[in-house]
């Protein structure tokens, strides 16, 4: 399955640009969609319970195949899992989602050891690893499930994904971008994607992700926030 060719012919239209109110959502499911409980690269538990001394980071940044596996390879980095938030659809499927009707993102949950890579550092990653200026946007993927976004677990989360985001849009307006277009949003439910789409590029060493940067790079004060 072509995760670009899925979402293209939704493409025109005009409800995929706009996050629809909780009234005008589908409505979704009671049951939840199964995953396999372990991470095929990592081979972590990829749901709860996690060890209790890992913390939870939460990025939308266009397609979700290619930042997973992004953000599975950092050091420190003990599960990932991909999924939908921001929404209101209860346990929507992918199809759902790309038609623009339960206001649902593409997200990577990140499962990180703390005292082995700081939040500030999955910040750095996540703003060099896309354009976060481009709206209900993401290269050739349109639509609201590929919008810039960033979840907080808690008030330390949020302030510092604030002050990154500051520092960020400092850069991108000196390299000649324009305005951040990034969420920054207390994280609410979680819904994991189908079992296929977890670790999607590591079973399909050949699959298309069209996930690409500015080219500018994160302030280094980031680090120094946490």
């Amino acid at each position: 399955m072509a995760h670009c060719r899925v979402t293209a012919m939704w493409f025109s239209d005009p409800r995929k640009l706009k996050v629809p109110s909780p009234a005008d959502a589908l409505p979704g499911r009671a049951e939840p969609i199964a995953v396999s409980p372990r991470h095929v690269v990592l081979q972590t538990q990829m749901t709860p319970p996690f060890p209790p001394e890992m913390h939870l980071a939460t990025f939308g940044m266009g397609c979700f195949w290619g930042a997973e596996k992004k953000l599975w390879q950092v050091p420190g980095v003990h599960s990932t899992m991909v999924g939908y938030a921001a929404g209101s659809t209860p346990n929507p499927t992918y199809r759902e989602v790309c038609s623009g009707q339960t206001g649902h993102n593409e997200v990577v949950r990140v499962v990180f050891d703390p005292s082995k890579v700081a939040y500030a550092e999955l910040l750095r990653i996540f703003w060099e690893s896309h354009d976060p200026t481009q709206g209900m946007r993401q290269g050739h993927d349109s639509g609201t499930q590929y919008r810039s976004g960033i979840y907080f677990n808690d008030d330390a989360q949020r302030q510092v994904a604030e002050a990154s985001r500051d520092q960020y849009q400092e850069r991108l307006r000196a390299a000649g971008f324009g305005e951040i277009t990034t969420e920054i949003l207390a994280a609410g439910e979680f819904f994991y994607a189908e079992d296929y789409h977890q670790q999607y590029l590591a079973k399909n060493p050949d699959g298309y992700c069209g996930l690409g940067g500015t080219g500018v790079t994160c302030s280094p004060r980031g680090r120094e926030l946490v």
